[in-house]
Parts: structure tokens; C-alpha cells; sequence
């Protein structure tokens, strides 16, 4: 039994099959997702999983190398903007969230939280270790 990082076992398996340049979506409750990409679903309640929580979560296993949000972030949910330039100052771009809904269709894996404020999504891209 694993007694640190990641113990959901899905997740723990999809984040282990990824590689150099997969898509990561990190979604709220309420984005659409798309067929075709692996769904780890964490959604228990209204704001159970945080987004906050699976992306710091994420990002202590995950070598990430870019990120893309909806730019209506910035607005609508000044929180979780501060959250993504906080963690991704040089390398987080900003798209329409139409587009973003678009793009995550290419995700290999999607992680569904329990977040309830607008545009808590990001696309991470990954990257390598060394």
C-alpha cells in the first residue's frame, strides 16, 4: 500500500502512463468533458475535491512544461487566476474558454474536482525529468 502522494488508484495509474507532451485537463464540476480522454473523476460535493487541492496535488508528481487556462479566469474567478500565475509565471497561456473546451478534447487524461466557482480549469502539457 502506497502511504504517500496520489493514493487514489485510478489516478495514481493514469498519471503513471503519461508522457513527454500529454494533455492533463484539471477541470471544475461544471466543465463539459469531451469523449475520448481517460476521466479520473474526484467530484464528492460542491467545492470536495478543490481545484486547489488536485493541482497541488498534481503537481508534486506531474513534470509540467506549459499550461493554458480560459482567459475569463482572470475576471470571473480572480482566486484561482492568482493560483495559476502563482504556480505557472513564465509559461501559462491564456485561450477562450470555448477554445479551451475544444483543446481538452486532445487531454489524455481528464481529473474531474469538486470545484464550484467558474473556470477553475487548467490544461497542463507535460514535460520530462531530465
Amino acid at each position: 500500500m502506497k502511504k504517500s502522494g496520489i493514493l487514489n488508484r485510478h489516478l495514481a495509474g493514469a498519471t503513471a502512463e503519461l508522457g513527454h507532451g500529454d494533455g492533463v485537463l484539471i477541470c471544475d464540476a461544471g466543465m463539459p468533458i469531451p469523449p475520448g480522454p481517460r476521466v479520473v473523476d474526484l467530484a464528492f460535493r460542491a467545492g470536495v475535491p478543490s481545484f486547489q487541492e488536485v493541482l497541488e496535488g498534481l503537481l508534486e508528481e506531474l513534470v509540467v512544461e506549459g499550461a493554458t487556462a480560459a482567459q475569463e479566469v482572470r475576471e470571473s474567478n480572480p482566486e484561482a487566476s492568482a493560483l495559476l500565475t502563482a504556480h505557472f509565471p513564465t509559461t501559462l497561456t491564456h485561450v477562450t474558454h470555448e477554445n479551451l473546451k475544444t483543446l481538452s478534447a486532445g487531454a489524455r487524461l481528464i481529473v474531474r474536482t469538486g470545484e464550484a466557482r467558474p473556470y477553475a480549469n487548467v490544461l497542463l502539457r507535460c514535460g520530462v525529468f531530465f
